[in-house]
């Protein structure tokens, strides 16, 4: 198994990922101040060496706490929310906070903070809730015996360091210029730069840059650049960590009374993947940056909706460009998504 390859294995559990990718509330613009740290000189070899060491298994995490912000400006509009959460597309602008305490694999809890409301996953030694303030809702929760980390994907939909770092990574297996940039202080730590570099032409991505930790190689922030931009076009990363085990009241949970109790899965707005019909799961067309993903599609769900306002006709549908993503919108019930130009969503979609 490569270094690569080896390193890409470290992340956040798959479940607390799949539990909240969709379902973030709003929260102030990441604090992260840049610095010049002194660090021992690494090459980008050697540093994923040193990452995949240290973190190379699933559930090797040390326990943390922290703050994460997640910030998209794609240079398209702000999108409403849905009722009961935060609809998917409205990650891809402005920005979105999630609380993280995590003591193990066995031991994490995952919050999201609105404006008057918080919504939580809590897991805990087998027992999982997912509880919801404004609904005064909690939902205990029956997970995969294994639940199994999503496959690389065009989109930057991951919401923590750790997992955006696992997804960069698993993307640069194909064809990548791999360099180390200039060392950066990342919520009051000191890291190290590793800059991932696409060489296909058709992909929108000009670079993606991660910061690793200089004492524990955890990943504290990911930043991902469109080709002919001076700032991220997308960057998620700590405000504030801890490297210590959280109290063990963090992942304690008992229904309030008067709350509303049930038994059942996540909620649809909380999994990272969407919700089809039947037979239509998603299929990923080429590679790597280059990726395609194509799925069913009713174009009427965005009906005045400010995300087609900037659409553009083609032959055979709709096609909306932002700075780091494109979508084809097909006439015959097709969305095609990728971070690359739309004459490749077009060949792709034939």
């Amino acid at each position: 198994m490569s270094t690569r390859a080896r390193a890409v294995r470290w992340g956040v559990p798959a479940a607390a990922i799949l539990a909240v990718a969709g379902a973030i509330g709003a929260g102030p613009v990441i604090a992260a101040v840049q610095g010049d740290p002194q660090l021992p000189e690494l090459t980008a070899d050697q540093l994923l060496t040193e990452v995949a060491t240290r973190w190379g298994g699933a559930g090797a995490a040390p326990p943390m706490s922290g703050t994460i912000v997640e910030t998209a400006s794609l240079g398209i509009p702000g999108l409403p929310a849905v009722p009961g959460g935060t609809s998917p597309l409205a990650l891809l602008s402005g920005s979105h906070e999630l609380k993280v305490w995590y003591g193990s694999a066995d031991q994490f809890r995952l919050a999201i903070p609105g404006t008057m409301s918080e919504q939580n996953l809590i897991h805990n030694k087998g027992e999982t809730w997912w509880w919801d303030s404004a609904a005064n809702t909690a939902t205990k929760i029956k997970l995969p015996a294994e639940a199994t980390a999503p496959a690389p994907a065009p989109l930057p939909t991951a919401v923590t360091p750790p997992d955006a770092a696992r997804m960069a990574l698993a993307m640069a297996e194909s064809d990548t210029a791999v360099s180390v940039g200039n060392d950066a202080t990342v919520a009051g730590r000191a890291a190290y730069e590793l800059v991932l570099a696409p060489k296909a032409a058709e992909s929108l991505v000009r670079d993606v840059r991660l910061a690793v930790d200089g004492e524990t190689l955890v990943p504290l922030r990911v930043q991902i650049y469109a080709k002919g931009a001076a700032e991220p076009a997308f960057e998620v990363g700590f405000d504030s960590i801890t490297f210590a085990r959280p109290a063990p009241e963090n992942f304690t949970f008992t229904p309030p009374a008067g709350a509303t109790v049930t038994e059942g899965d996540l909620p649809a707005l909380t999994r990272q993947r969407p919700q089809m019909p039947a037979g239509g799961d998603p299929a990923v067309t080429g590679k790597g940056w280059t990726s395609v993903v194509t799925l069913p599609f009713d174009a009427a769900k965005l009906k005045d909706n400010p995300i087609l306002a900037g659409a553009k006709q083609v032959e055979g549908g709709r096609v909306i460009t932002t700075k780091l993503v494109s979508a084809l919108i097909t006439d015959d019930g097709r969305l095609l998504v990728g971070a690359v130009t739309p004459e490749t969503l077009e060949k792709a979609a034939g």
